[in-house]
């Protein structure tokens, strides 16, 4: 972080929304600089979509994170609690499920072999990825459509067998939408993930999982006097005035009402509309305006594997996922899984789709029957726990120009910030990206606002 980590004699009392990694690094990072803060969580427990759930007798992560030797500024803060050394890296192996059969994807060769593509067509798309990898103004890739940027360098054949279908499986209808900085974004985190020398994909999680990260993090914040609030949803956050003091008063419902000197609010774009009345008509038209992917995901416990892959890309449109992630190819059976294996399987669609509220029972039967026609080998009875998760908001997704849409983190109501995922404008969603963008932002944006402000606490204290 760029802001001298200098404890000052008085409090400013800040609340951060959210109890995501982006919530939990801001509170991180403001009591390292001597402030009084609270997080609020509406959810009952800490950590947003990196959030632990039971499966059978397995705790583990709702939705599928791993950890990549790139993932400097993740590994910053395992390091700091004391987890980074405990980091285990695995090789893994990327699948293809295309022309109703599974294949290999995982080097060169096998890349060279890949039957839907003629030769001319490897190449191309070959080259398409290497172009990706080496471009680095996101802001020329942002400007077109992914479905133009990828024809133009892939040509027809490998547009319409691969990157077509695989963009319908994560975006749905909306890849039409999207620019081309999508594709940029998860090729340049894809090719961090390979050593140089051997280029192995190294991908490595904490043992225990999020569930552990979360725990020794939160116990950490609150033994340094953070105030962890969960069950807190935050309905309302409003200037008043009274008494010669300024103060932004936040209502959690239920009669709960609380003042705070400043605000930053890391939930949804859409949200943070609603909780703040007072933003102006143009920011709360920019932040209901970021549209967001959404997610249905199965986690679902086996007594043996279905395949080798960590991830298997689907290019068979009549496959209703976006992918299968097999995490206990990368996490140890016997040591984390009771030795069991664990197996995600998303389905990723825009922010308002109808299928984000169907029962699981139909979501459930659905991947099971699918599974059925991918594997010869797979057996519903090899199933000991399946459940579902769903988030609304997980993504926003990167449209035409979206940089140039977005609402400012710095609001019009005075100590009140709107500071989110959205703003993840050169990479993709993950945890890393997510505690980078927290770090930059409140060092660059929020806290020279406060202190532009006067760094001045309710009843005048000045802080800083």
């Amino acid at each position: 972080m760029h802001v001298a980590k200098e404890r000052s004699e008085t409090n400013a009392r800040w609340l951060v929304v959210g109890g995501g990694v982006m919530g939990l690094k801001l509170a991180d990072e403001l009591s390292q600089l001597g402030q009084d803060v609270t997080i609020a969580e509406a959810a009952p427990q800490f950590g947003g979509l990196t959030s632990a759930w039971e499966l059978g007798d397995v705790t583990w992560d709702r939705f599928y994170h791993v950890t990549l030797l790139s993932d400097s500024v993740l590994r910053r803060q395992l390091e700091s609690l004391g987890l980074e050394r405990e980091i285990r890296w695995v090789e893994t192996k990327t699948g293809f499920f295309a022309d109703g059969r599974l294949m290999s994807m995982s080097n060169t060769m096998e890349f060279l072999r890949f039957p839907p593509l003629s030769l001319f067509e490897r190449i191309r798309l070959g080259g398409t990825i290497f172009l990706a990898s080496k471009i680095r103004d996101f802001r020329a890739m942002e400007k077109q459509s992914v479905e133009s940027w990828l024809r133009r360098w892939s040509g027809k054949g490998a547009f319409e067998k691969v990157w077509l279908p695989l963009l319908k499986a994560k975006l749905g209808d909306a890849y039409r939408q999207t620019s081309a900085a999508f594709i940029w974004a998860h090729t340049q985190r894809m090719y961090k993930a390979r050593r140089s020398g051997a280029k192995k994909e190294m991908f490595g999680y904490v043992p225990g999982g999020y569930a552990r990260i979360l725990d020794v993090w939160t116990q950490s914040l609150s033994d340094r006097g953070v105030r962890l609030l969960s069950g807190h949803p935050v309905n309302h956050v409003r200037r008043i005035n009274e008494d010669g003091e300024s103060r932004l008063e936040v209502d959690f419902g239920d009669g709960r009402i609380e003042s705070f000197d400043n605000v930053i609010s890391t939930v949804a774009s859409p949200l943070i509309a609603q909780q703040c009345d007072q933003l102006s008509d143009d920011e709360k038209a920019k932040l209901i305006a970021v549209k967001y992917l959404g997610v249905v995901c199965g986690s679902m416990l086996l007594n043996r594997s279905i395949s080798p892959y960590y991830v298997t890309n689907i290019t068979d449109t009549w496959v209703p996922l976006t992918g299968i992630i097999e995490m206990s190819t990368i996490v140890d059976s016997d040591g984390e899984l009771g030795g069991n294996h664990l197996v995600y399987l998303p389905k990723y669609m825009i922010d308002d789709h109808d299928d984000l509220n169907e029962p699981d029972e139909v979501y459930k039967e659905r991947c099971l029957k699918t599974l059925e026609q991918m594997y010869e080998h797979f057996s519903r009875d090899d199933v000991l726990a399946f459940r579902v998760a769903r988030a609304k908001y997980v993504a926003a997704l990167s449209t035409i120009n979206y940089s140039t849409r977005l609402p400012p983190i710095v609001t019009s109501v005075p100590g009140f910030y709107a500071l989110n995922s959205a703003h993840i404008l050169e990479g993709n969603l993950n945890v890393n990206e997510t505690l980078h963008l927290g770090e930059v932002k409140l060092a660059d944006e929020v806290w020279p606002d406060f202190l532009a402000r006067g760094g001045v606490a309710a009843g005048g204290m000045r802080v800083g």
